[in-house]
């Protein structure tokens, strides 16, 4: 009774968006059993209509436009993920570590941080991918370390409050090791906005992906993403044909839909906190 309760609670904005979130990710995980064609299979002439064959028309040189997008979630919600548990993972753990470790670790963890920040976060990735190339590790070890330079920043001020309680002091005293504290003791702690943020970064991380795919220095062709089917059909627009809309439709949902997530969560979390002070 108590989990159908919670369920009804649920706002009908954040059940919209847990479905639609939840759609992504059948699609990005049964891709090659959803997409009608191959990923790469140019089988049509150059944008057709909507048809039997083709459901949304096809793209500049002829692929099946409803393959591109199943095979383009798979490939950019998957790096956007992969990117960003890298980067919480750096993040929180060098911030949870300066903390506790305090001294000069925490100010040359901090300075570097404050070095790497200091730049622009789009023209430093395009720099630095123009010079490494734009492959798929480079591009995914690029925007996790220039996120993770965010994360740091927020594990390291939960840590901050965290570290001065009662408990961090016992546990000290018991001669704990610094993994021990930070992952008994300050994580369960500081998860609910660090939850939040994870949502946060993996949109900050899926937009940043697809606009570097729309400048061409992030996912290369011919894979599918949906921020380079943007650019590689912007030419459609000029005779009225609405295919790029499509993709730039797939960016907006998956973007709105999580943000929809984390607003809920945040409401609940921040609820529950009330309730117990």
């Amino acid at each position: 009774m108590n989990a159908l309760k919670k369920i009804k609670e649920i706002p009908v904005s954040a059940i919209f968006a847990i479905v639609i979130l939840l759609i992504n990710l059948i699609v990005c995980v049964f891709a090659p059993l959803i997409a009608s064609y191959p990923e790469h299979a140019a089988l049509g002439g150059v944008w057709e209509e909507p048809s039997k064959q083709f459901i949304l028309g096809t793209d500049q040189i002829g692929r099946d436009l409803f393959s591109r997008l199943i095979y383009g979630a798979r490939n950019t919600i998957s790096i956007a993920v992969l990117t960003t548990v890298i980067a919480f993972s750096l993040g929180v753990g060098l911030g949870f570590f300066a903390i506790v470790s305090g001294g000069w670790i925490d100010e040359l963890l901090s300075r570097i941080v404050d070095i790497l920040m200091a730049y622009p976060t789009l023209i430093f990735a395009l720099i630095v991918l123009s010079i490494l190339g734009s492959s798929i590790p480079i591009l995914i070890v690029v925007i996790a370390l220039l996120t993770s330079t965010r994360v740091y920043r927020l594990a390291r001020a939960l840590a901050m409050d965290i570290n001065v309680m009662d408990y961090v002091e016992v546990a000290r005293l018991r001669r704990e090791s610094l993994l021990w504290v930070m992952g008994r003791e300050i994580l369960p702690n500081a998860l609910p906005p660090l939850i939040a943020e994870f949502g946060l970064r993996f949109c900050f991380v899926f937009l940043f992906i697809s606009s570097l795919s729309f400048l061409g220095l992030g996912i290369q062709p011919p894979a599918a993403d949906w921020g380079a089917m943007v650019r590689e059909n912007g030419g459609a627009i000029t005779y009225g044909i609405a295919i790029p809309l499509y993709p730039a439709a797939c960016i907006a949902q998956l973007t709105v839909s999580t943000n929809l997530i984390v607003d809920w969560f945040l409401n609940v979390s921040s609820g529950q906190i009330n309730e117990e002070l």
